[in-house]
């Protein structure tokens, strides 16, 4: 039996802050400045955005690994933070983001509408987050009293490794019963997410307005004169370069217009592995 190439996409795998819920994302930037600044070590927003897209403990070792925040650390506690401090930040971290998760809870203008269309489409709507399951229970139970629920979730502690690795997505893939990684689409607003979807041999779509890259409440976005929202994308897509997302897009809800490019791509003969 010959390999044959999808002809149309079958799934779509979502992030959860900064793709569906949370304009900006700053439900997890804001409490790692908070659960940092409780251990008396002093961490900006900006800096907390790095490596976003992480799983939670990761990402925290890669802050402390940053040698400005590292020099900080000694500062404070006279030696470099050893794996055991992250992990006292990170149990430190997590009780703070459950309490404070609903308050960058609402979903993303336009979102519901979007993804509501795409099902009709026959597309499965998959999703992972960096959040751990204790976290992602909260945010889950938050998305559907605004009418959200995804066909199947994956925190980021329920697989072995978490971003960039491909576990999440995959995991995606085995629980919608998809039948090629090359019919999904991994949608992220983080490069580690997008380096997710590239490893599992994923479409990958990278928001550059609604999410971590941008840092902007959607007001904020809404208020940005052209000129300037344009020298934001310009740079927030040499951010992404690295990670080779096959589409730059604002927000999800410019999606459907990529999918329809994606779907004529595969009936093409293309696949993601190769673009």
């Amino acid at each position: 039996m010959n390999y044959q190439t999808p002809d149309q996409l079958q799934a779509i795998i979502l992030d959860w802050a900064g793709t569906v819920v949370d304009f900006g994302s700053f439900a997890p930037t804001q409490i790692f400045v908070e659960a940092f600044a409780e251990f008396g070590v002093e961490v900006s927003l900006a800096e907390a955005r790095g490596p976003m897209g992480m799983g939670k403990w990761d990402h925290i070792r890669t802050l402390c690994n940053e040698p400005q925040i590292a020099e900080r650390y000694r500062a404070a506690f006279g030696r470099l933070p050893t794996d055991e401090d992250v992990t006292a930040l990170y149990e430190r971290f997590m009780p703070l983001q459950i309490e404070k998760i609903a308050v960058h809870s609402a979903l993303i203008p336009g979102a519901l509408e979007t993804i509501t269309a795409l099902r009709k489409t026959g597309l499965k709507v998959g999703s992972c987050s960096g959040y751990p399951a204790v976290v992602m229970e909260k945010v889950v139970q938050l998305a559907e009293r605004n009418g959200y629920v995804a066909d199947h979730v994956v925190a980021t502690d329920e697989v072995p490794n978490g971003r960039p690795h491909p576990a999440q997505a995959l995991a995606n893939v085995i629980a919608l019963g998809i039948s090629d990684v090359a019919a999904c689409v991994k949608v992220d607003d983080t490069w580690p997410g997008i380096l997710e979807g590239r490893s599992a041999g994923m479409w990958t779509v990278a928001l550059t307005c609604s999410g971590n890259a941008l840092g902007l409440t959607y007001e904020q976005f809404r208020a940005l004169p052209e000129e300037k929202l344009a020298q934001e994308r310009a740079r927030i897509g040499q951010m992404f370069e690295p990670s080779r997302p096959h589409y730059l897009i604002d927000t999800i809800n410019d999606l459907p217009a990529v999918l329809e490019d994606i779907n004529a791509r595969l009936k093409r003969g293309e696949t993601p592995q190769g673009a």
